[in-house]
């Protein structure tokens, strides 16, 4: 199984990059579980694609390097993606990433597990994940994990970012599992068909209702 993690920080090191690779560490065995290997993880650096990115609206066409991204994103069994936000929203490179994915493959991540999650410098931004991110991906047509992790500065080392990975990361797993289970887009089966009405989203909100997560709810 595999999970890919997207991010979009800049600064090396990175807090996004940091928020996303203990999302990834979170999610990956119990995506897996209760098998003992751990889902296969990698990530796609997004400041390492940034002219490529670029290019790829001027020429038509991805460069190796961004073909390969787009190919990893695309084979994912579940997405973790995370940016910085700038001016009150996801990051230009971010979004052109994901602009430039759904030209090349509209339907790269219909009906795929993503876990949205994102930084600031503070904890006024936190509403970024509902006004910009979920509904991104939703009209992406993947299927949007309920819990999503901001991270303000302040987050870090606190008790509350703890849980609220954990959260998040356990509803990934668990939409993760059940996509690619015996009726799943497992390696070599058939997609799922796009989902655009609420009624065939109501299957996976019915499976994580069922769901039990300790744990305090997300901070607002």
């Amino acid at each position: 199984m595999k999970l890919v993690v997207v991010s979009a920080g800049l600064s090396v090191p990175s807090s996004t990059r940091l928020l996303g690779d203990r999302l990834a560490a979170a999610a990956a065995p119990a995506a897996t579980a209760p098998e003992p290997a751990p889902a296969d993880v990698r990530v796609v650096e997004l400041r390492d694609l940034a002219v490529e990115i670029a290019h790829t609206f001027t020429n038509g066409f991805p460069a190796p390097a961004l073909a390969d991204a787009f190919a990893e994103v695309a084979a994912a069994d579940g997405l973790i993606v995370v940016t910085p936000v700038f001016s009150a929203s996801y990051s230009g490179l971010f979004k052109s990433f994901f602009d430039a994915l759904s030209v090349t493959d509209e339907d790269a991540l219909t009906g795929k597990p993503v876990l949205i999650a994102a930084t600031g410098g503070s904890a006024r931004h936190s509403l970024v994940l509902e006004h910009a991110l979920r509904p991104l991906f939703a009209y992406l047509r993947a299927v949007v994990v309920p819990t999503g992790v901001y991270a303000a500065s302040e987050d870090w080392g606190a008790q509350g970012l703890d849980a609220r990975i954990e959260r998040a990361a356990t509803e990934l797993a668990a939409l993760m599992a059940g996509l690619s289970g015996p009726s799943g887009p497992a390696k070599g089966r058939t997609p799922p068909p796009k989902r655009d009405s609420f009624e065939e989203v109501t299957p996976f909100a019915e499976r994580l209702a069922a769901l039990s997560v300790p744990g305090p709810s997300p901070a607002p």
